[in-house]
């Protein structure tokens, strides 16, 4: 699979040359630094920012937002990928609008916070296995 690449002062990362680069949005959250599409039923957005928290405390802050959202969690572990211990986070989210899954990694490194949440309303292997490639590319520069 042909990738290209996302880079900025911080972090980079390799994505599927089938999803498109688009302008984040800044507006709703200013500490978004991208947002990659697959169509219009997939959505991955890449935060970071400063952060105290450490991994543990953050996964029940997750878990929180979630289930106080209506949210039903399917997965909530600690992993290592891309030689980073990380929090993985699969969970349905079922609004007025629409109903879609969120997975989530989540990396706390040297009093930073990077998250990497994808939405999708249909999550096919195909959508799961390209963002799974893509976070296991993730580097800290």
């Amino acid at each position: 699979m042909e990738m290209k690449t996302f880079k900025n002062n911080k972090i980079t990362f390799k994505y599927p040359l089938t999803w498109e680069k688009e302008q984040p949005n800044t507006a709703n959250n200013p500490d978004c630094v991208a947002t990659i599409t697959k169509g219009e039923e997939n959505i991955l957005n890449v935060v970071m920012f400063p952060t105290q928290v450490n991994l543990e405390d953050f996964k029940v802050k997750m878990e929180d937002i979630i289930t106080d959202d209506g949210g039903v969690i399917f997965e909530s572990d600690f992993v290592s990928v891309a030689g980073k211990d990380a929090i993985k986070l699969i969970a349905e989210m079922n609004t007025p609008d629409i109903i879609f899954e969120i997975y989530t990694y989540v990396f706390i490194i040297d009093n930073n916070i990077y998250i990497f949440e994808l939405r999708t309303v249909n999550p096919q292997k195909e959508i799961i296995d390209s963002y799974i490639s893509l976070i296991e590319s993730f580097k800290i520069l």
